[in-house]
């Protein structure tokens, strides 16, 4: 297993100080994760199956690689010396159709890990957004009474996650990164369908703020130059800053 001891802490604070005028984030989408790491060591298979089963071996490497991540994050916060606006974190919870897992085994299983990060954030006073691919919406309210107050991705094609379905289960409630999918217009439209589908997009999330236009996930080479330039373009034209 890595160590706490292997990274460099030394140039946080420079390297925070020289991009200090974005915001800077700790971690990423396979910051706390269980089910995609865990997958990629073990397999998805037996990931899902170490979580029904509470399976020994499974539950240890999980808890180990947490255990080493929480103190990587910890001495790179201490390092930072404020100068980090926010957590990043992830976990993969949902299908297109379904959820992943049920909230049940979500509870008993993962969340409690999930707190831990969320715990060392406010620790430091800094928000904690997760990043949960497909149809995850059914796991925000447990997201809010954990202190996590950002969505990212945002998958609009999965199950309840429509902007207008967000927008009225948790706006004022949740911010919300993303919702721009990789897999529709942007990716297989015309420019002035890509221009369509990002104002309607920021027509219905805009109300009440608490919006950062993104994509659902990264753009792929399938998405033509042309209508990843109108998708931004819109974003400037109709967007509010």
């Amino acid at each position: 297993m890595p160590s706490p001891d292997d990274f460099d802490y030394s140039q946080v604070a420079d390297d925070c100080q020289r991009d200090r005028k974005y915001a800077i984030y700790v971690g990423g989408t396979g910051q706390a994760d269980v089910i995609n790491k865990g997958g990629m060591l073990r397999g998805t298979e037996q990931s899902l199956i170490d979580l029904i089963t509470e399976d020994e071996a499974g539950m240890l490497l999980t808890q180990r690689r947490t255990s080493v991540q929480i103190e990587i994050l910890r001495r790179t916060l201490d390092a930072a010396a404020g100068r980090i606006d926010f957590l990043w974190m992830g976990e993969d919870l949902g299908t297109q159709i379904a959820p992943l897992i049920s909230l049940e085994l979500y509870r008993k299983t993962i969340r409690h890990i999930h707190q831990r990060f969320v715990d060392l954030a406010k620790s430091f006073d800094i928000p904690v957004m997760i990043h949960s691919c497909g149809s995850s919406s059914w796991a925000y309210n447990d997201f809010l009474e954990m202190g996590i107050t950002v969505v990212d991705t945002l998958q609009p094609e999965a199950k309840e996650m429509a902007p207008e379905y967000l927008k009225r289960r948790f706006g004022g409630r949740l911010a919300f990164h993303g919702c721009i999918s990789t897999a529709g217009p942007v990716a297989t439209g015309t420019v002035r369908g890509t221009i369509e589908y990002c104002r309607k997009t920021l027509e219905i999330m805009m109300p009440g703020g608490g919006y950062c236009f993104a994509p659902t996930h990264q753009l792929q080479d399938n998405s033509p130059t042309e209508n990843v330039l109108a998708m931004y373009d819109t974003a400037r034209a109709y967007g509010k800053y």
